[in-house]
């Protein structure tokens, strides 16, 4: 069963806050990876982006349960 906020994607409902996690760590991967022209800060800051919405999606998620 799923919820209004889970989408699917090949058959397996994901919750939409992974998604957009996954959205902001990739602009930020692209956006530091054009400016600083360098893989390993834009792999860093993309993951570190990602990882910050993520748990804070569900801190929000869990404290409005």
């Amino acid at each position: 069963m799923t919820t209004p906020s889970e989408v699917h994607i090949a058959g397996v409902p994901w919750p939409a806050y992974k998604l957009v996690a996954l959205a902001v760590g990739a602009v930020v991967f692209l956006v530091v990876g054009g400016m600083t022209a360098s893989a390993a800060p834009a792999v860093l800051g993309g993951t570190a982006a990602a990882v910050v919405v993520w748990l804070a999606q569900v801190l929000i998620r869990s404290s409005d349960a």
